[in-house]
């Protein structure tokens, strides 16, 4: 048997191994246990980040959206043309000329002799002196010596109103009247109610 103190070595180093291989130990699990826990989330970010195979039915065109694709925001809509705007605006300004064209432009004439006088008006039918019968709805009138077939503007002193005549018969005779005005002339001029009425008179000629 060894002495004393060499037992005391021996037991101390045999301890002093133990312990050191259970340190190991520990040391050794813990590492697998790290080792196994990093595994599956390496090989899923590897799976994440590995090309996908390319899908056969990406490329197809779709038919209906899908719930997805309607909650999308939608690009604008283009805004209409404004070409036709313009071609009605051509259209309408070329109806407008054609319409300008279309009106019978008014004749233009020139006083000649004007004066004033008082007239009054007929409404009996009657042969007239140009031969034509006498028509009251007719824009007529009688005077005594202007040449028949005169044009005359007989404006109503009393309101500005006025009428142009076509002179078809002789008259009247009655003192201070210049004219005689068919029906219709006179309710032109707004004197029918009155039955003579003041009015300046203008002898006019085409210009």
């Amino acid at each position: 048997m060894g002495s004393p103190v060499r037992r005391l070595l021996r037991a101390r180093l045999r301890t002093i191994l133990i312990v050191s291989g259970a340190a190991v130990a520990v040391l050794a699990a813990g590492a697998f246990a790290l080792v196994g826990r990093d595994g599956p989330a390496d090989s899923a970010q590897a799976a994440q980040t590995a090309p996908q195979a390319a899908d056969p039915l990406a490329d197809r065109p779709h038919g209906e959206p899908t719930r997805a694709g309607r909650g999308r925001p939608r690009s604008p809509e283009p805004s209409p043309s404004k070409t036709p705007k313009k071609s009605k605006k051509k259209a309408s300004k070329a109806d407008s000329q054609a319409a300008n064209l279309a009106k019978p432009k008014k004749k233009q004439y020139k006083v000649v002799k004007s004066g004033s006088c008082e007239a009054s008006y007929y409404w009996e039918g009657q042969m007239t002196a140009s031969g034509e019968p006498f028509d009251p709805s007719e824009l007529t009138a009688a005077h005594k010596t202007l040449p028949l077939g005169s044009k005359v503007r007989v404006t109503n002193k009393n309101n500005d109103r006025s009428v142009i005549v076509r002179i078809n018969d002789r008259g009247p005779y009655a003192g201070g009247r210049c004219l005689d005005l068919s029906k219709a002339a006179m309710k032109k001029v707004g004197g029918t109610g009155s039955g003579v009425i003041p009015v300046r008179y203008e002898v006019l000629s085409k210009g």
